[in-house]
């Protein structure tokens, strides 16, 4: 992973499917701190429990700002099996996350909110193009190549597949 822009246009190099899980808060109330900043702070120990282990699944993500309020990631995942296992593992640290977050929600009523989207994108219903970029995105998770290995048209690289 390269913080140094790429020169020329690249691809993500892979091809494979791949889950784009999205999950984000927004705060409602700034001053129901009790509500959000556990939350917010529960975010980094899954990922760092998810990155140390080889084979989770978690291939890469980006942690991004919506306004003050709202914060979200963008995670790439190898498969749906994948991350609905961690979800549901109970020696894991979704689970104890999920249950306190889900009493704080009510305690709350309100104070904060949380959302998450998943998509399960099948083999050659993805492409991507970055130019002049570092890895990023789908490119930063799984690396990237040089746009005319996978087609220079994002029609041809939808095609590859």
């Amino acid at each position: 992973m390269s913080a140094e822009p790429i020169e020329g246009r690249m691809t993500a190099a892979s091809e494979d499917g791949v889950v784009v899980f999205l999950i984000g808060m927004r705060i409602n109330s700034f001053a129901a701190v009790r509500s959000w900043l556990p939350t917010a702070k529960a975010i980094g120990p899954m990922l760092a429990e998810l990155s140390r282990e080889e084979g989770s699944g978690l291939l890469g993500y980006k942690s991004l700002l919506g306004g003050v309020r709202e914060a979200y990631l963008v995670q790439y995942w190898e498969s749906k099996e994948k991350l609905l296992a961690y979800a549901s593992a109970p020696d894991r640290g979704h689970r104890p996350a999920w249950a306190a977050f889900n009493r704080r929600l009510r305690e709350g009523r309100g104070k904060v909110g949380f959302w998450h989207e998943t998509y399960v994108v099948p083999a050659g219903s993805h492409e991507s193009i970055y130019m002049n970029m570092p890895e990023y995105g789908l490119g930063r998770a799984t690396g990237v190549v040089p746009v005319g290995r996978r087609g220079d048209r994002a029609a041809e690289r939808l095609r590859m597949s």
